[in-house]
């Protein structure tokens, strides 16, 4: 059978997988985090101009939790408690050579999860990623800011402090948040349930778009959900209750002009930090 075959057919008897079930499940499982890791396969990619969601891959990643059990590890300052196939994360007992041959910049403490790809010449400062995420070269996920289990996360992105890019695993048939390439997305922003940022474009600081966030383009009216049209500069703003014009107003997202040299001039990522 083939690999998606068979964890498909795993998954509609997913309450039956457990530590105990046969290992040729176990193996496929475990092949699909492996390729996850490798960046063999991802989530999701883009096909013919549409973003489409690898179901199978994220069942596999689902069953995965099924199949390990919960493990201790201790360290010098504490002990964790997780499933045991994520406890060690991605990078766990890598050589200077491993690191090498990857090709990214990884700063101390940032955990980074088995079956997350992470693209040559990235630049990790202290950060999460999960399980699942995809990010591509050239992109940067600067201090304390989250690559949520799925996400995926284009080439040349700055991922500014504080901001999160969020997950979704589940339902399996559901997009995942996804950040085209060439994004720079402002400090302590959040988008969240697969929401889908357009290539090349700027979102200000403070940002928070989820699928119900209202995206106003300012110079046309039109208004967009769960999609930032490409090279779009985004801030946020409010829209008055047209019933009620004394009324309090609610949040939305503004987007106000394309990107031009000037925006881009100030939201370029500094290459020497990947020398």
């Amino acid at each position: 059978m083939s690999l998606e075959k068979i964890i498909n057919d795993a998954w509609e008897k997913k309450d039956q997988v457990s530590p105990n079930s046969e290992q040729s499940l176990k193996d496929t499982i475990n092949q699909v985090i492996n390729d996850l890791d490798s960046g063999k396969v991802r989530v999701a990619e883009k096909i013919k101009g549409q973003w489409i969601t690898h179901q199978h891959i994220k069942k596999a990643i689902m069953l995965s939790f099924r199949i390990y059990p919960m493990e201790n590890l201790s360290g010098p300052y504490s002990s964790w408690y997780d499933k045991s196939h994520l406890l060690k994360g991605k990078t766990a007992n890598w050589t200077k050579s491993d690191h090498e041959k990857a090709g990214f910049r990884m700063v101390p403490n940032s955990p980074v999860r088995k079956g997350s790809y992470v693209g040559k010449n990235a630049v990790l400062m202290p950060c999460y990623v999960n399980i699942g995420a995809y990010i591509d070269e050239g992109t940067m996920i600067d201090t304390f800011a989250r690559a949520g289990s799925c996400s995926q996360i284009g080439k040349n992105c700055h991922i500014s402090a504080g901001s999160g890019v969020g997950g979704v695993l589940e339902p399996a048939q559901a997009l995942p948040t996804i950040i085209e390439d060439n994004v720079f997305l402002g400090a302590m922003s959040e988008v969240v349930e697969g929401v889908i940022v357009g290539e090349g474009s700027v979102l200000s600081m403070g940002m928070y778009i989820g699928q119900s966030t209202k995206i106003v383009d300012r110079k046309t009216g039109e208004i967009h959900y769960g999609k930032i049209p490409p090279y779009s500069v985004v801030v946020p703003g409010t829209l008055p209750d047209k019933n009620n014009p004394s009324g309090p107003s609610l949040y939305c997202a503004v987007i106000i002009k394309q990107v031009d040299e000037k925006t881009r001039s100030k939201t370029s990522i500094n290459d020497l930090l990947r020398d």
